[in-house]
Protein backbone atom coordinates (compact mmCIF):
# COMPACT_ATOMS: atom_id res chain seq x y z
CA UNK A 1 0.00 0.00 0.00
CA UNK A 2 1.15 3.38 -0.12
CA UNK A 3 3.81 4.53 1.99
CA UNK A 4 3.36 8.47 3.46
CA UNK A 5 6.91 8.71 4.75
CA UNK A 6 9.60 6.28 2.79
CA UNK A 7 12.96 7.03 2.24
CA UNK A 8 15.80 5.23 0.64
CA UNK A 9 19.05 5.54 2.86
CA UNK A 10 21.33 3.43 -0.08
CA UNK A 11 23.12 6.60 -1.35
CA UNK A 12 26.09 6.32 1.21
CA UNK A 13 26.17 2.48 0.54
CA UNK A 14 25.75 3.40 -3.71
CA UNK A 15 28.41 6.49 -3.55
CA UNK A 16 31.17 3.83 -2.82
CA UNK A 17 30.39 2.26 -6.24
CA UNK A 18 30.04 5.38 -7.87
CA UNK A 19 29.91 8.88 -7.88
CA UNK A 20 26.81 10.65 -8.91
CA UNK A 21 25.66 13.94 -8.60
CA UNK A 22 20.95 13.85 -8.85
CA UNK A 23 19.15 17.37 -9.56
CA UNK A 24 15.58 17.05 -8.85
CA UNK A 25 13.23 19.11 -10.41
CA UNK A 26 9.44 18.92 -8.67
CA UNK A 27 8.18 22.21 -9.96
CA UNK A 28 4.33 22.29 -10.46
CA UNK A 29 3.81 23.13 -14.41
CA UNK A 30 0.19 24.37 -14.86
CA UNK A 31 -2.18 22.79 -17.80
CA UNK A 32 -1.21 24.83 -20.90
CA UNK A 33 -4.05 26.72 -22.13
CA UNK A 34 -4.06 28.31 -25.69
CA UNK A 35 -3.35 31.93 -25.76
CA UNK A 36 -6.29 32.64 -28.18
CA UNK A 37 -8.64 31.00 -26.40
CA UNK A 38 -11.86 33.01 -25.23
CA UNK A 39 -11.58 34.21 -21.73
CA UNK A 40 -15.87 33.52 -21.00
CA UNK A 41 -17.23 32.08 -18.29
CA UNK A 42 -17.17 28.21 -20.16
CA UNK A 43 -13.36 28.73 -20.91
CA UNK A 44 -12.51 30.17 -17.42
CA UNK A 45 -14.41 26.67 -16.37
CA UNK A 46 -12.92 24.10 -18.43
CA UNK A 47 -9.16 25.57 -17.53
CA UNK A 48 -10.44 25.55 -14.03
CA UNK A 49 -11.40 22.02 -14.47
CA UNK A 50 -8.24 20.95 -15.85
CA UNK A 51 -6.10 22.42 -12.87
CA UNK A 52 -8.29 20.86 -10.93
CA UNK A 53 -7.62 17.07 -12.49
CA UNK A 54 -4.17 17.81 -12.46
CA UNK A 55 -3.84 18.85 -8.88
CA UNK A 56 -5.64 15.71 -7.28
CA UNK A 57 -2.18 14.19 -8.30
CA UNK A 58 0.43 13.85 -5.48
CA UNK A 59 3.78 14.98 -5.45
CA UNK A 60 6.12 12.72 -6.28
CA UNK A 61 10.19 12.90 -6.50
CA UNK A 62 12.61 10.45 -7.89
CA UNK A 63 15.91 10.32 -7.26
CA UNK A 64 18.50 7.81 -10.16
CA UNK A 65 19.87 4.42 -9.20
CA UNK A 66 22.91 4.05 -11.38
CA UNK A 67 24.37 0.83 -12.27
CA UNK A 68 28.06 1.22 -13.47
CA UNK A 69 28.92 -1.17 -16.35
CA UNK A 70 32.32 -2.06 -13.93
CA UNK A 71 30.58 -2.61 -10.99
CA UNK A 72 26.97 -3.59 -11.91
CA UNK A 73 27.01 -6.34 -10.28
CA UNK A 74 27.63 -4.98 -6.73
CA UNK A 75 25.20 -2.03 -8.04
CA UNK A 76 22.66 -4.74 -8.17
CA UNK A 77 23.69 -6.34 -4.78
CA UNK A 78 23.26 -3.31 -3.26
CA UNK A 79 19.70 -2.40 -5.11
CA UNK A 80 18.43 -6.23 -3.74
CA UNK A 81 19.58 -5.15 -0.07
CA UNK A 82 17.97 -1.48 -0.10
CA UNK A 83 14.56 -2.92 -1.45
CA UNK A 84 12.54 -5.42 -1.16
CA UNK A 85 10.87 -7.75 -3.38
CA UNK A 86 7.86 -5.83 -3.91
CA UNK A 87 9.58 -2.46 -3.83
CA UNK A 88 12.05 -3.66 -6.70
CA UNK A 89 8.54 -4.96 -8.60
CA UNK A 90 7.30 -1.04 -8.34
CA UNK A 91 10.90 0.51 -9.56
CA UNK A 92 10.96 -1.64 -12.10
CA UNK A 93 7.66 -1.24 -13.61
CA UNK A 94 7.93 2.46 -13.76
CA UNK A 95 11.04 2.03 -15.56
CA UNK A 96 9.40 -0.20 -18.02
CA UNK A 97 11.45 -3.85 -16.65
CA UNK A 98 10.43 -6.85 -15.05
CA UNK A 99 12.05 -8.94 -12.34
CA UNK A 100 13.27 -10.99 -14.80
CA UNK A 101 14.80 -8.17 -16.95
CA UNK A 102 16.36 -6.31 -14.07
CA UNK A 103 19.62 -6.71 -15.12
CA UNK A 104 18.99 -5.06 -18.08
CA UNK A 105 19.34 -1.70 -15.67
CA UNK A 106 21.65 0.81 -16.04
CA UNK A 107 19.78 4.21 -14.50
CA UNK A 108 16.49 3.54 -12.37
CA UNK A 109 13.95 6.59 -11.11
CA UNK A 110 13.12 5.67 -7.64
CA UNK A 111 10.29 7.62 -6.51
CA UNK A 112 9.78 8.61 -3.08
CA UNK A 113 6.91 7.10 -1.88
CA UNK A 114 6.10 3.53 -2.55
CA UNK A 115 2.62 2.80 -4.09
CA UNK A 116 2.37 -1.20 -5.24
CA UNK A 117 -1.19 0.16 -7.31
CA UNK A 118 1.09 2.41 -9.26
CA UNK A 119 -1.93 5.18 -9.15
CA UNK A 120 0.55 7.86 -7.18
CA UNK A 121 3.03 7.82 -9.94
CA UNK A 122 0.21 8.07 -13.23
CA UNK A 123 1.03 9.79 -16.26
CA UNK A 124 -2.83 10.09 -17.07
CA UNK A 125 -5.23 12.07 -16.04
CA UNK A 126 -7.32 10.79 -13.26
CA UNK A 127 -10.65 11.97 -15.01
CA UNK A 128 -11.40 12.95 -18.44
CA UNK A 129 -14.94 14.88 -19.16
CA UNK A 130 -14.91 13.59 -22.73
CA UNK A 131 -15.21 10.16 -21.87
CA UNK A 132 -18.26 9.88 -19.22
CA UNK A 133 -20.41 8.25 -21.56
CA UNK A 134 -17.79 5.50 -22.69
CA UNK A 135 -18.24 2.64 -20.53
CA UNK A 136 -15.01 1.35 -21.02
CA UNK A 137 -11.82 2.38 -22.84
CA UNK A 138 -7.85 1.50 -23.47
CA UNK A 139 -5.00 3.76 -24.68
CA UNK A 140 -1.97 2.16 -25.46
CA UNK A 141 0.67 5.41 -25.59
CA UNK A 142 3.90 4.67 -27.41
CA UNK A 143 5.84 7.53 -26.41
CA UNK A 144 5.87 6.38 -22.71
CA UNK A 145 4.90 2.86 -23.48
CA UNK A 146 2.12 2.85 -21.15
CA UNK A 147 -1.60 1.62 -21.06
CA UNK A 148 -4.28 3.58 -19.21
CA UNK A 149 -8.28 2.03 -18.81
CA UNK A 150 -11.14 4.63 -18.07
CA UNK A 151 -14.74 3.81 -17.30
CA UNK A 152 -16.87 6.42 -17.70
CA UNK A 153 -13.90 8.82 -18.04
CA UNK A 154 -12.09 8.05 -14.91
CA UNK A 155 -9.22 6.41 -14.58
CA UNK A 156 -9.39 2.67 -13.34
CA UNK A 157 -5.34 1.63 -13.68
CA UNK A 158 -2.72 2.09 -15.36
CA UNK A 159 0.84 0.23 -16.28
CA UNK A 160 3.88 -0.44 -18.22
CA UNK A 161 4.26 -2.14 -21.44
CA UNK A 162 6.69 -3.36 -24.09
CA UNK A 163 4.95 -2.49 -27.52
CA UNK A 164 5.96 -3.36 -30.78
CA UNK A 165 9.72 -2.80 -31.69
CA UNK A 166 10.91 -0.58 -34.55
CA UNK A 167 10.71 -3.07 -37.28
CA UNK A 168 7.48 -4.17 -36.26
CA UNK A 169 5.64 -1.14 -34.74
CA UNK A 170 1.97 -1.57 -33.30
CA UNK A 171 -0.45 -0.28 -35.50
CA UNK A 172 -2.08 3.15 -34.18
CA UNK A 173 -5.36 3.97 -34.13
CA UNK A 174 -9.42 3.10 -32.67
CA UNK A 175 -9.56 -0.80 -32.92
CA UNK A 176 -12.05 -2.97 -30.60
CA UNK A 177 -11.47 -5.64 -28.38
CA UNK A 178 -12.43 -9.05 -29.96
CA UNK A 179 -11.34 -12.37 -28.76
CA UNK A 180 -9.58 -13.75 -25.83
CA UNK A 181 -7.77 -16.64 -24.49
CA UNK A 182 -5.95 -17.39 -21.35
CA UNK A 183 -2.63 -19.73 -22.52
CA UNK A 184 -2.14 -18.60 -26.37
CA UNK A 185 1.09 -19.96 -28.60
CA UNK A 186 2.41 -17.17 -30.33
CA UNK A 187 2.65 -17.64 -34.43
CA UNK A 188 6.41 -16.42 -34.37
CA UNK A 189 7.35 -18.81 -32.44
CA UNK A 190 5.81 -22.51 -30.61
CA UNK A 191 8.52 -21.71 -27.64
CA UNK A 192 6.55 -18.32 -26.77
CA UNK A 193 3.67 -18.76 -24.34
CA UNK A 194 1.22 -15.74 -23.83
CA UNK A 195 -0.53 -15.85 -20.82
CA UNK A 196 -3.90 -13.77 -20.84
CA UNK A 197 -3.80 -13.23 -24.47
CA UNK A 198 -6.76 -10.60 -25.66
CA UNK A 199 -6.42 -9.77 -29.11
CA UNK A 200 -7.40 -6.49 -30.36
CA UNK A 201 -6.87 -6.91 -34.54
CA UNK A 202 -7.90 -10.67 -35.39
CA UNK A 203 -6.36 -9.81 -39.31
CA UNK A 204 -3.24 -8.59 -38.02
CA UNK A 205 -2.99 -11.11 -34.78
CA UNK A 206 -1.82 -8.37 -32.58
CA UNK A 207 -3.32 -8.45 -28.88
CA UNK A 208 -2.03 -7.89 -25.12
CA UNK A 209 -0.53 -10.65 -23.32
CA UNK A 210 1.71 -11.42 -20.33
CA UNK A 211 5.56 -11.19 -21.80
CA UNK A 212 9.12 -9.98 -21.07
CA UNK A 213 9.10 -6.11 -19.90
CA UNK A 214 12.65 -5.58 -21.36
CA UNK A 215 12.72 -1.60 -20.74
CA UNK A 216 12.05 -0.46 -24.26
CA UNK A 217 9.42 -1.44 -27.06
CA UNK A 218 10.89 -5.26 -27.98
CA UNK A 219 7.60 -6.68 -29.39
CA UNK A 220 6.71 -8.50 -32.43
CA UNK A 221 3.44 -6.09 -32.97
CA UNK A 222 1.82 -7.19 -29.59
CA UNK A 223 1.63 -5.22 -26.19
CA UNK A 224 3.25 -6.77 -23.70
CA UNK A 225 2.54 -6.40 -20.32
CA UNK A 226 3.28 -7.46 -16.55
CA UNK A 227 1.58 -11.15 -15.48
CA UNK A 228 -0.91 -8.98 -12.69
CA UNK A 229 -1.45 -6.54 -15.17
CA UNK A 230 -2.49 -9.33 -18.37
CA UNK A 231 -5.00 -10.75 -15.81
CA UNK A 232 -6.91 -7.66 -14.84
CA UNK A 233 -6.89 -6.66 -18.53
CA UNK A 234 -8.21 -9.94 -19.41
CA UNK A 235 -11.51 -9.98 -17.15
CA UNK A 236 -11.68 -6.42 -17.28
CA UNK A 237 -12.03 -5.54 -20.64
CA UNK A 238 -15.40 -7.17 -22.86
CA UNK A 239 -14.65 -9.31 -25.91
CA UNK A 240 -16.95 -9.33 -29.45
CA UNK A 241 -20.34 -10.52 -30.00
CA UNK A 242 -20.15 -12.81 -33.41
CA UNK A 243 -23.03 -14.10 -34.90
CA UNK A 244 -24.43 -17.41 -35.05
CA UNK A 245 -21.95 -19.76 -36.97
CA UNK A 246 -19.25 -17.09 -35.99
CA UNK A 247 -18.43 -15.86 -39.45
CA UNK A 248 -19.75 -12.28 -38.47
CA UNK A 249 -19.29 -9.62 -35.91
CA UNK A 250 -22.77 -8.79 -34.47
CA UNK A 251 -21.15 -6.20 -32.04
CA UNK A 252 -17.47 -4.62 -30.95
CA UNK A 253 -15.55 -5.24 -28.22
CA UNK A 254 -13.99 -2.53 -25.33
CA UNK A 255 -12.42 0.10 -27.66
CA UNK A 256 -8.75 0.33 -27.91
CA UNK A 257 -6.96 3.63 -29.03
CA UNK A 258 -3.11 3.33 -29.96
CA UNK A 259 -1.38 6.19 -30.39
CA UNK A 260 2.10 8.52 -30.70
CA UNK A 261 5.52 7.94 -31.65
CA UNK A 262 8.58 6.68 -29.63
CA UNK A 263 11.89 8.70 -29.26
CA UNK A 264 13.61 5.73 -31.12
CA UNK A 265 17.34 5.88 -30.42
CA UNK A 266 16.70 8.25 -27.53
CA UNK A 267 16.62 9.06 -24.02
CA UNK A 268 14.01 6.89 -22.16
CA UNK A 269 11.36 8.91 -21.40
CA UNK A 270 10.54 7.85 -17.84
CA UNK A 271 14.66 8.49 -17.22
CA UNK A 272 13.22 11.72 -17.18
CA UNK A 273 11.56 11.50 -14.46
CA UNK A 274 14.41 12.36 -12.05
CA UNK A 275 14.85 15.81 -12.85
CA UNK A 276 11.06 16.83 -13.92
CA UNK A 277 8.45 14.35 -12.20
CA UNK A 278 5.46 15.52 -14.61
CA UNK A 279 7.60 15.36 -17.74
CA UNK A 280 5.96 12.17 -18.67
CA UNK A 281 2.21 13.36 -18.37
CA UNK A 282 -0.35 13.46 -20.72
CA UNK A 283 -2.20 16.50 -21.12
CA UNK A 284 -5.79 16.34 -20.87
CA UNK A 285 -5.97 18.38 -24.20
CA UNK A 286 -3.87 15.79 -25.93
CA UNK A 287 -6.36 13.32 -25.33
CA UNK A 288 -9.19 15.26 -25.64
CA UNK A 289 -7.59 15.64 -29.59
CA UNK A 290 -6.94 12.06 -29.71
CA UNK A 291 -10.31 10.78 -28.79
CA UNK A 292 -12.69 13.46 -30.62
CA UNK A 293 -12.18 11.85 -33.77
CA UNK A 294 -13.30 8.79 -33.02
CA UNK A 295 -15.92 9.56 -30.52
CA UNK A 296 -18.76 9.51 -32.47
CA UNK A 297 -17.85 6.05 -33.58
CA UNK A 298 -17.05 4.85 -30.15
CA UNK A 299 -20.63 5.34 -28.89
CA UNK A 300 -22.18 3.86 -31.79
CA UNK A 301 -20.71 1.03 -31.60
CA UNK A 302 -20.98 0.83 -27.83
CA UNK A 303 -25.09 1.45 -28.52
CA UNK A 304 -24.72 -1.54 -30.84
CA UNK A 305 -23.03 -3.95 -28.37
CA UNK A 306 -25.49 -2.20 -25.15
CA UNK A 307 -28.52 -3.36 -27.44
CA UNK A 308 -27.13 -6.61 -28.66
CA UNK A 309 -26.49 -7.66 -25.19
CA UNK A 310 -30.09 -6.66 -24.01
CA UNK A 311 -31.47 -8.55 -26.19
CA UNK A 312 -29.30 -12.01 -25.38
CA UNK A 313 -30.11 -11.14 -21.73
CA UNK A 314 -33.75 -10.99 -22.65
CA UNK A 315 -33.72 -14.30 -24.60
CA UNK A 316 -31.69 -15.90 -22.11
CA UNK A 317 -34.54 -15.02 -19.68
CA UNK A 318 -37.40 -16.04 -22.15
CA UNK A 319 -35.71 -19.66 -22.55
CA UNK A 320 -35.38 -19.70 -18.60
CA UNK A 321 -38.02 -22.45 -17.29
CA UNK A 322 -40.33 -21.73 -14.67
CA UNK A 323 -39.87 -22.56 -11.29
Amino acid sequence: MFSTKKKFPFLNLFFALVTVSVFIHCKKDDVVIEKTLPQNNSARSEKDSLKKVEAEKPAIKYTAFIFPKKKKDSAMAAFNKQFSKDEQYTILALNRLDLKNKWRADTLAVPDKIDSTLMAYSPFPNNLEILKDVHKIVLFSYPIQAYALYANGNLVKWGPTSMGAKKAQTERGLTFANWKKELSISSVSSEWKLPYNFNIHNRLGIGWHQYDLPGYPASHSCLRLLMNDAKFLYNWTDQWTLNKGGATVKANGTPVIVFGDYKWGGKKPWKNLIQDAKSNDISVKELNDLIQPDLAKILQEQKKTDEVHSQLTANNTEQKPAA
